[in-house]
């Protein structure tokens, strides 16, 4: 079964037939809101806004392991994270969308493990690769399909938020090799790995990273949500089709 985690302007998946909402309790504490349960196209699919229904939750405050252990447990085997960004490099514009191949980790304090000798024995995972090489062949296949424009490949810088960031930062985050930052990547993706969920994420760019296009002097919020919307209605599009043509078969 696809699992789907909808960020910043995805707190509902307008074509979803809902059939259920199931309250979930986990070791970790609650996840950000009850599991959604419907069908697209005649697959079976289970919805969590990351920011709670009425995105509360700032990024920071997210119950990471609540939330993937939650998905988990109803028998999620594949998680898509729809995760929104700022566009570092020159190629990345607002109304992009990325389907990110690494992940770098600038966050602190966030609960970002299951195997912290607490809950479970210590275990190191290798990560290497953070995003399923299958389910981004997939979603480039589906975006294909549906003629939608999808940059493939991409560095995720992570960072903590719920601030934007300095122009100096994002010049960091560049010279370290980021394309992209946002808030929520991490830890996110480890913990999929830790349980054994292959996970991908597809990343609309919002807003030009600060410093970056239109940004040079601040970002103006009031152009970010009529664009995001647009193109996070080529994303469902997109998830549509990535379902009509896959199951939840581990490869």
């Amino acid at each position: 079964m696809l699992g789907i985690i909808g960020g910043t302007g995805l707190t509902e998946l307008a074509n979803l037939n809902i059939s259920k909402r199931l309250i979930v309790r986990t070791p970790y504490g609650e996840p950000s809101q009850p599991l959604v349960f419907g069908e697209i196209n005649g697959k079976e699919v289970v919805f969590l806004a990351r920011h709670g229904g009425g995105h509360t939750i700032p990024p920071h405050a997210v119950n990471y392991r609540a939330n993937v252990w939650a998905l988990h447990s109803v028998g999620v085997c594949h998680l898509l994270s729809v995760a929104t960004v700022g566009g570092i490099t020159r190629n990345l514009i607002p109304g992009d969308i990325v389907l990110p191949n690494q992940i770098m980790d600038y966050t602190y304090g966030r609960n970002n493990t299951y195997h912290d000798g607490i809950e479970l024995p210590v275990r190191h995972i290798d990560f290497t690769h953070p995003y399923s090489p299958t389910m981004r062949a997939q979603c480039l296949l589906a975006a294909q399909r549906v003629n939608a424009s999808i940059v493939d490949g991409g560095v995720y810088a992570c960072v903590q938020g719920p601030r934007l960031e300095t122009a100096a930062e994002i010049d960091r985050y560049e010279r370290d090799g980021a394309t992209l930052v946002g808030m929520t990547g991490m830890p996110e993706a480890v913990l999929a790995r830790e349980l054994g969920v292959e996970y991908a994420a597809i990343c609309p760019v919002a807003n030009f990273a600060a410093g970056r296009g239109d940004s040079a002097n601040a970002i103006q919020f009031e152009q970010v949500m009529p664009l995001l919307q647009q193109t996070m209605d080529k994303v469902r599009i997109i998830i549509a089709q990535y379902l009509s043509e896959n199951t939840c078969e581990v490869s």
